[in-house]
């Protein structure tokens, strides 16, 4: 396996040590780590934890497994009932691109999820992190995987910053890539030890400094923990927000068998027709929400 040469900066041999040793003995016990978990339940672990919490994930996980143990039997199924068995784990545009990607796995790839990175990254809704952590974690092949978890980490033991970019930088992947162990084994547990560790213990507001393995390594830390000096960071609003108001709507449609008439739907949001008027077609619009005789249901 080749690797970039290391930057200045890169994560030294004796962090990765470290935080290897402490994944080993301290990461989650999940399902899609088991060794016998298949391909298809890495790669929806993957795409139902963008964004949202494991202990959300996880009873969602286990009942689409379940349901659909094969992406043929996702792909054999409606997309509404994707969206229906979505349940609250938010932006349900990803229960729709799993159905699509389940159909595309059995066009294109006899039922499988593909082990080629470029065919991962043809999925529909997969991005590089997807694919990346599938290749990784389904396939051991040891792409670079970098979520948020991982950028934090980096920034704060190697940079020595608080926070990461807003939005991930080339120098963040240039030094996620150099900091990649060369043995192919160890660069897998790296990819997964690395965002264990922002997880549970480099979180972004509350670290537990007192419980990291590498804290006397960490630049940030040795630094005396320095402020962020960049651009305010604000949290996303959510009362009141469109994103808001459409997720009422699918629920609603979630928890009904027969359609609702448009009425029925502008009680999500009664202060302001006009925003669930809008909300309503932008959810038509994505595939998300189907008019009917009758009024509106998910798609069938």
């Amino acid at each position: 396996m080749t690797r970039p040469a290391p930057e200045t900066g890169a994560a030294s041999a004796l962090l990765r040590s470290a935080v290897l040793d402490w994944y080993d003995r301290h990461g989650r016990d999940l399902p899609w780590r088991d060794p016998g978990c298949s391909p298809w339940g890495v790669y929806l672990s993957e795409v139902m934890s963008q964004q949202t919490p494991v202990a959300r994930v996880l009873p969602v996980w286990e009942r689409w497994l379940e349901r659909w143990p094969t992406p043929a039997d996702l792909a054999a199924d409606s997309p509404g009932e994707a969206v229906r068995m979505w349940d609250r784990l938010g932006y349900p545009r990803r229960a729709l691109r799993l159905w699509e990607s389940a159909g595309v796995m059995v066009e294109r790839h006899a039922g499988q999820v593909p082990r080629d990175h470029d065919d991962l990254l043809a999925l529909p809704g997969v991005g590089p992190y997807t694919a990346a952590a599938v290749a990784s974690f389904a396939f051991g092949d040891p792409r670079t995987v970098v979520d948020t978890n991982v950028r934090r980490v980096l920034a704060r033991t190697v940079s020595g910053t608080q926070h990461a970019a807003p939005a991930l930088t080339a120098a963040e992947m240039r030094l996620a890539e150099a900091s990649m162990p060369d043995d192919r084994d160890e660069a897998n547990r790296w990819n997964a030890a690395s965002m264990e560790l922002g997880a549970l213990v480099c979180t972004a507001r509350a670290p537990r400094c007192d419980d990291c393995p590498v804290s006397h390594l960490c630049a940030w830390q040795v630094a005396g923990r320095p402020a962020h000096d960049g651009p305010p960071r604000r949290g996303q609003a959510w009362h009141g927000t469109d994103r808001q108001v459409r997720g009422r709507i699918v629920q609603l449609l979630r928890e009904s068998a027969d359609p609702l008439p448009r009425r029925d739907l502008a009680t999500t949001w009664p202060d302001d027709p006009a925003k669930v008027e809008r909300c309503l077609a932008a959810l038509v619009d994505d595939g998300l929400v189907e008019p009917v005789e009758g009024g509106y249901t998910l798609p069938r």
